[in-house]
C-alpha cells in the first residue's frame, strides 16, 4: 500500500489511477466515484434488539448489513434472529451472515433449513471443515461466500480456488492485508469475476489510512467487474457493497482528517467517496494527540574489547543492543566470512526483553589478533583456543550466565563451549551446526582441502575466493535470495586476512576431534535449527538429536531439554534467508529456558 501510494504521489496521481491507468477521455467517467458500504452488526443481543439496530442502520442509509452468527447461540436461535431482522428491514435490504467456520456441518444445516426463506445474499464460511463447504452448498441450497478459506491462500491462490467454482459459492470475501497484498487480492477478485461471483473487499479493524486505500481498490474492482462481464456478454448485477463498515467500531482514528463514510445525498446510501479517499492519502497527517508511544530506532553500541590469552593479544569488535541487564543475555557468533553485523536485525527484535551481544570472531570483520609469529600457512588456531578466548571475552562483557546463538562455524564453537563451560552457558542455539566428522580419513581429507582454501585466500585475494566459495551447492538457496549481493559485499569487509585464513584452516571441521561422543552428556539445553532445503544439515540435526537422547531411558530429565526446528523456504543460512521463523523459534526457546 505504501509503495503504490508513493508511486501515485510521485506521478501526481492517486492509487486508483495507478491500478487502472486512464487510457481514454471517457475512462474517468467509467470509474465509480462512490463505493457502497456494508454495515457490520453485532448480534449478541435479543432478536428484537438486533432487529431494531438493523432498522436504524437502514434508516441511516445502509443498503447491506452483515450479521455475525455462530457466536455461542444455538443455530435455531440464530435463524430466528435472522428471520426477525428480515421482517423488520423488509425485502429490499441485503442481508449477509458470517459464521466464521464455527459450526459443524450438522449445525450449519440446521441453521440453513430454518433460514432458507430469509433471502440471504450469502453466508460466509458456514462450516468448520473446508471439505464440507461444497457439500453444504449442495444440500442446503443456501448461497455461500469464502472468507477464511481465501485468507489461508498465500501462494498460487488460483490453484487453490479451482475446486470452488461451484455455482453455490456466490462470493469471495477478500482482506488485502491478510491475503498477501493488492496483487493477490486482485488475482482472487479476477478469478471471482470470471466465474460470475462477487469479489467483496473486507477490512479488519483498520484506520482511515487503510480504508482510504481499500475504497480506491474497491472502485478498481468494480471497473474490472464491469469490464469482465462486458467481455463475457453477461448482464452486470448492481454494484457490490464492500465490507468497510468496521470504521464505526473504532473510537478514534490516527489522522486529524478521517475518511468520511456517510450518506450520499444523491443516492441516499451510505458510501465512501473515492475522491475523499484519494485526498486523505495525498494529504495524510497523523493526529499527534492519539500517539501513546514512539519507538525510536534501536541504537547499536559498538566498541573494541582487548583480551590476552597465552601470549596472544586479541582485539574484538563487539556490538550490543537491548537492555542493560544481566538476567537475559544472548551472545551471537557468526559463521565463516561473516561478522557481528549479520545478527543486528535479529538482535533488535529482542531489544525490549534481553541484552544482545554479537562478536566479530578472530580474523573476521574488525577483530584482529596480535603477537602471532608463525608461518602464515601453518595452522595454529583451533576450536579449543577460540572457544577459550571467547569464554574470556564473555566473562568480560557478561558476569552472569549467557545463551549462545551460533551459525555454522559459530555454532560449532557454541557447541564446544556448551560442552566445556556449562557453568557459564544457560543454553545454546545451533543453526546449521555439525559436531564434526566421525571418520578419521574424512577428517584428513577435509583438513587438507581447507588448508588449500586458506592458501588460496592469501595468494589470490578475498574477491576471487568468495566467488569460488559461494558457487558451492551449499549456497544455492542463498544465491537466489534478494539480499545476496549485499551479503556478498559484506563478506569483503575483513581487516585481518591472514588470520581469516588461519580460522578457515585451524577451525576446519577436519582438524578437531568430533564432539559426537560428548553429546549424550550435554547438560546445557540445545535448540538445533536447520533450513528446509539444507538436506545435509537436516540429517546431521536429526543424528544430533538421536545422539543427545540416546540415554533417555536412564535420564528422563533430558526429555524436554533439546529440540530440533526446521525453518521453511531456506537453505544453510537460515537466519539470513528466512529470519522470522528463526526469531520465533529463538523466542520460544528463551522463554522455555
Amino acid at each position: 500500500m505504501a509503495i503504490l501510494n508513493a508511486i501515485a504521489d510521485s506521478k501526481g496521481s492517486n492509487l486508483l489511477d495507478i491500478l487502472n491507468p486512464s487510457t481514454n477521455v471517457n475512462s474517468k467517467c467509467e470509474k465509480s466515484s462512490e463505493v457502497p458500504i456494508c454495515a457490520l452488526l453485532d448480534s449478541n443481543k435479543s432478536a428484537s434488539e438486533v432487529a431494531n439496530v438493523a432498522a436504524a442502520l437502514v434508516k441511516e442509509g445502509f443498503s447491506a448489513i452483515k450479521l455475525k452468527v455462530a457466536r455461542g447461540r444455538d443455530p435455531v436461535q440464530d435463524a430466528t434472529l435472522i428471520q426477525e431482522v428480515r421482517k423488520k428491514v423488509g425485502c429490499q435490504i441485503i442481508i449477509r451472515v458470517d459464521a466464521n467456520r464455527n459450526w459443524t456441518f450438522e449445525e450449519a444445516m440446521k441453521f440453513g433449513s430454518l433460514a432458507k426463506d430469509s433471502n440471504l445474499q450469502y453466508i460466509e464460511e458456514p462450516v468448520q471443515d473446508e471439505d464440507d463447504i461444497l457439500k453444504f452448498c449442495e444440500e442446503s441450497g443456501l448461497p455461500v461466500a469464502l472468507d477464511e478459506t481465501v485468507d489461508k491462500i498465500q501462494e498460487n491462490p488460483l490453484k487453490k480456488l479451482l475446486k470452488f467454482t461451484h455455482p453455490g459459492i456466490v462470493a469471495v470475501v477478500i482482506k488485502p492485508s491478510v491475503v498477501g497484498g493488492f496483487e493477490n487480492a486482485g488475482l482472487i477478485a479476477q478469478w471471482a469475476h470470471q466465474h460470475g461471483k462477487m469479489a467483496v473487499v473486507s477490512s479488519a479493524f483498520e484506520s482511515s489510512l487503510s480504508l482510504s486505500a481499500y475504497t480506491q481498490f474497491s472502485s478498481y474492482l468494480e471497473i474490472q467487474r464491469l469490464s469482465t462481464f462486458k467481455l463475457l456478454d453477461v448482464k452486470a448485477a448492481p454494484s457490490v457493497a464492500h465490507g468497510l463498515g468496521t470504521y464505526r467500531w473504532l473510537k478514534e482514528d490516527i489522522t486529524l482528517d478521517p475518511l468520511l463514510i456517510g450518506r450520499n445525498p444523491q443516492s441516499g446510501l451510505v458510501e465512501a467517496s473515492v475522491e475523499n479517499a484519494s485526498r486523505l492519502l495525498h494529504n495524510f497527517q497523523v493526529d499527534q494527540n492519539v500517539i501513546c508511544n514512539i519507538i525510536a530506532e534501536e541504537k547499536v553500541c559498538r566498541y573494541q574489547l582487548d583480551v590476552e590469552h597465552n601470549h596472544l593479544s586479541c582485539s574484538f569488535e563487539v556490538c550490543e543492543t537491548g537492555l542493560k541487564t544481566n538476567d537475559n543475555i544472548l551472545v551471537f557468533l557468526h559463521g565463516f566470512l561473516g561478522n557481528g553485523e549479520d545478527w543486528i536485525t535479529i538482535m533488535k527484535t529482542f531489544s525490549e526483553s534481553a541484552r544482545c551481544i554479537s562478536i566479530d570472531l578472530p580474523g573476521h570483520g574488525k577483530s584482529v589478533l596480535h603477537g602471532v609469529e608463525r608461518a602464515a600457512e601453518e595452522p595454529w588456531l583451533s576450536l579449543e583456543i577460540v572457544g577459550d578466548i571467547l569464554h574470556k571475552v564473555i566473562h568480560h562483557v557478561a558476569p552472569a550466565k549467557v545463551t549462545l546463538v551460533g551459525y555454522s562455524m559459530g555454532a560449532r564453537i557454541a557447541l564446544y563451549m556448551a560442552l566445556r563451560f556449562n557453568s557459564k552457558i544457560k543454553g545454546a542455539v545451533l543453526i546449521s551446526s555439525s559436531p564434526g566428522l566421525k571418520d578419521k580419513l574424512a577428517r584428513k581429507i577435509r583438513a587438507a582441502k581447507d588448508d588449500s582454501r586458506a592458501r588460496s585466500v592469501i595468494a589470490h585475494g578475498l574477491q576471487l575466493f568468495l566467488s569460488s566459495w559461494y558457487a558451492g551447492e551449499l549456497w544455492k538457496s542463498l544465491r537466489s535470495h534478494p539480499h545476496f549481493n549485499r551479503i556478498f559485499a559484506s563478506r569483503l569487509q575483513h581487516n585481518d586476512i591472514q588470520n581469516l585464513a588461519q580460522m578457515l584452516s585451524g577451525l576446519s571441521i577436519g582438524r578437531h576431534l568430533p564432539l559426537w561422543e560428548d553429546l549424550p552428556n550435554c547438560r546445557v539445553p540445545l535448540l538445533i535449527i536447520h533450513g528446509e532445503k539444507d538436506t545435509k544439515f537436516k540429517k546431521i540435526a536429526q543424528s544430533m538429536m538421536n545422539t543427545l537422547c540416546s540415554d533417555l531411558r536412564s535420564n528422563h530429565e533430558k526429555g524436554n531439554t533439546h529440540e530440533v526446528v526446521e525453518i521453511p523456504n531456506c537453505g544453510h543460512a537460515a537466519h539470513l534467508e528466512n529470519p522470522l521463523p528463526v526469531i520465533a523459534a529463538l523466542k520460544q526457546f528463551i522463554t522455555r529456558l
